[in-house]
């Protein structure tokens, strides 16, 4: 038992790390924390066998953490995106606008209209006046948010459907935006215009 769980520990604790620090996704996140719940497990196995008590009871309030994880993401978040999808193929199907969920507008792979990923959307900035979005911040380049460069994409650029969001912009030629200091408005440049 001790070898296996000092084995099955640091394995399932490192994979579900990965799985969550992704962020690729609802499912993918809440499964990292059912891996995590495997690492703890294992390591209070491994804890109890081995004669220490402060490791058993650190993994045994890590797994009530990590349970909690399971039941927010692979529950509670999976059936409000559930909703959001329904809501989203309703609205098609009936004479009403087509809807899609904001919460879309973030980790989404952005698309030129070619079907080319561009770059993928961090956050939107929307107007407390009426909610109508001002710009999408999208990342470009990178390894999970190392290295990425950030753009504004003023919301007339983008084209939204159900399942995607596209741009007919280069966002090559946008501004890289300063991590820490978004911009209040956009200004107009001739490239945005031009939708080039």
């Amino acid at each position: 038992m001790e070898q296996l769980a000092s084995w099955i520990a640091p394995i399932a604790t490192t994979i579900a790390a990965c799985m969550t620090a992704a962020n690729v996704g609802t499912r993918v996140t809440g499964w990292g924390f059912v891996v995590f719940t495997i690492g703890s497990l294992a390591w209070t196995g491994y804890g109890a066998t081995t004669g220490q008590p402060n490791l058993v009871w650190q993994n045994l309030f890590l797994i009530a953490v990590n349970l909690v994880g399971v039941w927010r993401w692979l529950g509670r978040r999976a059936r409000l995106d559930e909703g959001a999808r329904t809501a989203a193929e309703a609205s098609e199907r009936q004479q009403a606008p087509t809807l899609f969920p904001v919460s879309a507008l973030t980790g989404t792979p952005l698309l030129s209209r070619t079907g080319e990923t561009v770059g993928a959307t961090v956050d939107a900035m929307a107007r407390c006046r009426d909610g109508h979005i001002e710009y999408l911040v999208v990342g470009t380049g990178g390894v999970g948010g190392l290295g990425e460069t950030l753009h504004a994409l003023p919301w007339s650029s983008v084209s939204v459907e159900p399942d995607r969001i596209m741009t007919e912009t280069r966002i090559d030629r946008l501004e890289p935006l300063d991590p820490s200091r978004w911009p209040a408005r956009l200004g107009r440049g001739p490239d945005l215009e031009a939708g080039i």
